[in-house]
């Protein structure tokens, strides 16, 4: 089994547009720099959720080495340098605890205006904290374009967010199924593979706009219900670190 990768992909503010990388370095808690603000609703104490706020995707966000840059439509760009020492606070992300680190500066004004209601920005303080399952996804080109054919259109990687997207040439549609408990070596790194990635409604969304405009939830329903979970793609924790980039190789790794 020789795979490639196709697609590096994450968003620096959690919610926000999921760009392509040409490489990444994955760390035990995901990429480096995936995830590493998000947005807190202060009045639920509880970490924005993008199936809420479906024009999150239209918020690109972007590191330049300690500076924040955040663009938002109609708003401009706001870059700063996040300052540290906030106040923590232990907040909710899906029924989760996690810690985060409120941020003084311009962008919540900016953000908020967007939102249409009050939001901080924070600094996630666990890698990986506010990412749904393990810290790294994999997507395969067979399934995705398996699935296109069931929804009668080509579908995007972005529109799953997940870290990578495996070429995976000939194999059959959801080979990754039987990934589950293996390592796959990809690039430098090594990867453990958990298990399947339950979806929500956010694989609707359009990964440019935010319009929802295919039932693709609806599809997978269809044929990818696993008990009471709706599941496309698999994620997997980091067990070496190392350098991935746009056309290394994957394949089994070290079991």
């Amino acid at each position: 089994m020789r795979m490639r990768v196709a697609r590096i992909g994450f968003t620096v503010l959690k919610g926000g547009r999921h760009g392509a990388r040409p490489e990444a370095v994955l760390a035990p808690g995901g990429p480096v720099g995936d995830r590493a603000y998000c947005l807190l609703d202060p009045a639920r104490d509880r970490v924005v959720r993008t199936v809420e706020n479906p024009t999150m995707v239209q918020v690109v966000a972007s590191l330049d080495g300690p500076r924040l840059s955040v663009t938002v439509p109609g708003g401009g760009v706001v870059v700063g340098l996040p300052p540290a020492g906030g106040e923590v606070r232990t907040v909710d992300y899906w029924g989760r605890r996690e810690q985060v680190e409120l941020l003084d500066g311009p962008w919540a004004a900016v953000l908020s205006r967007y939102l249409g209601y009050d939001v901080r920005l924070a600094r996630v303080l666990r890698p990986g904290g506010v990412v749904y399952g393990s810290p790294v996804s994999l997507v395969t080109t067979s399934s995705l374009e398996e699935l296109g054919r069931r929804v009668g259109q080509t579908l995007e990687a972005e529109r799953f967010r997940a870290t990578l997207l495996l070429d995976t040439g000939g194999l059959p549609p959801h080979v990754e199924d039987g990934w589950a408990g293996r390592e796959l070596r990809v690039g430098d790194a090594v990867v453990r593979v958990r298990g399947s990635v339950p979806r929500c409604a956010v694989v609707d969304l359009d990964p440019v706009s935010g319009d929802r405009t295919l039932p693709v939830l609806r599809t997978l329903a269809g044929y990818r219900r696993d008990d009471s979970e709706i599941c496309f793609g698999v994620d997997a924790d980091v067990t070496v670190a190392g350098h991935v980039r746009v056309g290394d190789g994957a394949g089994p790794g070290r079991d």
